[in-house]
């Protein structure tokens, strides 16, 4: 075995997840240059100067798409080294990051990206992305989704006041399963400092107005939410209706 150390380059890209039209989206940008020119491509980019992975991870937003990514939830999803992930140097090890938001506006494009666009989740999994980032998006995807059971991250996806049925959808959109509505009403409402009556009510344009809440203090939920598995031979039909687990 060789002792020979490695020279390694450092990137950070990004996995941006919103909901758009009752749908899980992606950000991603089209590649304006070598390699995988016209491909599409998570954002990303190089470390730089005296930058944190964060850091790069937030100006890379900014330069390929004009979002801020300050604001946004921001966790790692794992650090990728395979030798030949990235043809541009010898070692390229890249950390991806998780970024949740509401539903944000179209992106704009920017650096060395033609275009930057939302796309679905189902769609952008289907398409041939640049390096690995197909590995990357669906580990960030069944991050979220496990995320999901654990900590209280479904008003990331919302706006700042939001009504049960708007926190549910988040739920059925990235789970891709139909929850029963008296249960979840049940659980998201027990689960303390979870969410927070506002006091307000919206107008939903079919009956009664809804209440509105808020994110609470808590950083896990208790119980966890546990997220329901569907039969495999159920997936490929319509959603299942199903009661959260106890």
């Amino acid at each position: 075995m060789s002792r020979q150390r490695a020279t390694v380059t450092v990137t950070a890209d990004l996995v941006i997840l919103t909901i758009r039209a009752g749908q899980l989206c992606v950000l991603t940008v089209e590649r304006g240059n070598e390699p995988f020119v016209g491909l599409p491509a998570l954002p990303g980019g190089f470390l730089r100067g005296d930058e944190s992975l964060e850091e790069t991870a937030c100006r890379e937003l900014a330069e390929e798409s004009g979002l801020d990514a300050t604001s946004l939830y921001l966790q790692q999803v794992g650090v990728y080294s395979a030798p030949d992930r990235d043809p541009r140097s010898p070692r390229v090890i890249t950390c991806a990051y998780l970024a949740i938001a509401p539903n944000l506006p179209l992106p704009q494009a920017g650096s060395d990206a033609r275009a930057a666009r939302w796309t679905t989740v189902a769609d952008a999994r289907q398409e041939q992305l640049a390096f690995d980032h197909g590995r990357i998006l669906a580990d960030a995807v069944e991050l979220a989704r496990d995320q999901l059971q654990f900590r209280t991250l479904a008003p990331s996806f919302c706006r700042h006041e939001f009504t049960i049925a708007e926190l549910r959808e988040v739920y059925e959109v990235v789970w891709g399963v139909e929850l029963d509505k008296p249960n979840f009403h049940r659980k998201v409402t027990e689960s303390p400092e979870f969410i927070v009556p506002t006091g307000r009510k919206r107008s939903t344009g079919n009956g009664r107005p809804a209440a509105l809440y808020r994110a609470g203090r808590a950083a896990e939920l208790a119980p966890p939410m546990m997220r329901p598995r569907r039969p495999a031979l159920q997936q490929a039909r319509r959603p299942l209706t199903v009661k959260i687990r106890e």
